[in-house]
């Protein structure tokens, strides 16, 4: 039992202490945080073909520590720019936002990532299911960084919405668990499983994409099986890297 204990202390907190770390990196003002293009999304005018792109990036200030902000880009077949959605939870209005900064552009001085790719024929009925769910999303005058509704909660929200996108939102997506007080049991977000959870502070998770997750409090731990990997806070995944780029047909299966 000792072992056991220590093992599952070190499998929270040795990640947290990682990510507190590397988060320390930028300490500047939002104001002067920079914000221009990572270079990750290719130049519209010059992709013929319909884009998805669903990224993630470490969250400003101290939230980023322990949690990340995504957003989703969608270019159709032939369009000459991107259209980005997200919630933020700062700048008056409501907040789900619609084009509020670059398609690819830091966060706030952090770099995002790449979560899942999506290109070419059969993306476009796609992008018509993203902005259908866009369009449903329940929370969109709310904003709360924990437990959520926040902007994981909507990408958590799309993703069910639109199960072909496999989805498998990272363990330090703090609000993807948050679910309605009538609502606790759903399909897991990446639709290969379900996921029981009360207001995103307590639950676990089953799926195909997700493996097991845990969730305590708003942290999340589990095991990946697909993928081998620790699904862990602050850090989100130790092992084998996700599969980002996703075939088209995998889309309108």
């Amino acid at each position: 039992m000792r072992v056991l204990f220590w093992s599952l202390t070190a499998l929270v907190f040795v990640p947290l202490a990682l990510s507190i770390a590397r988060g320390m990196a930028y300490d500047g003002s939002w104001r002067d945080a920079p914000r221009h293009s990572a270079g990750l999304a290719p130049d519209p005018a010059g992709t013929p073909e319909a884009v998805v792109q669903i990224y993630t990036a470490r969250a400003f200030s101290w939230r980023g520590y322990v949690a990340t902000h995504p957003w989703i880009i969608v270019k159709r077949s032939g369009a000459a720019r991107f259209t980005r959605y997200e919630v933020v939870g700062w700048g008056g209005g409501q907040a789900l936002k619609v084009d509020y900064a670059l398609p690819d552009g830091m966060w706030f001085g952090a770099e995002p990532s790449i979560m899942a790719e999506y290109r070419g024929a059969g993306v476009d009925p796609l992008i018509d299911r993203i902005e259908a769910a866009v369009a449903t999303y329940p929370f969109k005058d709310q904003y709360r960084s924990w437990p959520g509704p926040n902007s994981n909660t909507f990408l958590a929200h799309v993703a069910r919405e639109v199960p072909e996108l496999r989805l498998d939102i990272p363990a330090n997506a703090i609000g993807k668990d948050y679910r309605a007080w009538d609502a606790p049991v759903a399909m897991a977000p990446s639709g290969t499983g379900v996921q029981v959870s009360l207001f995103g502070l307590t639950g676990v998770t089953l799926g195909i994409e997700e493996g097991v997750e845990v969730n305590v409090l708003g942290l999340n731990f589990g095991l990946d099986i697909l993928r081998p990997a620790l699904r862990v806070p602050g850090l989100g995944r130790i092992g084998f890297p996700e599969d980002v780029s996703r075939r088209p047909e995998m889309a309108i299966d």
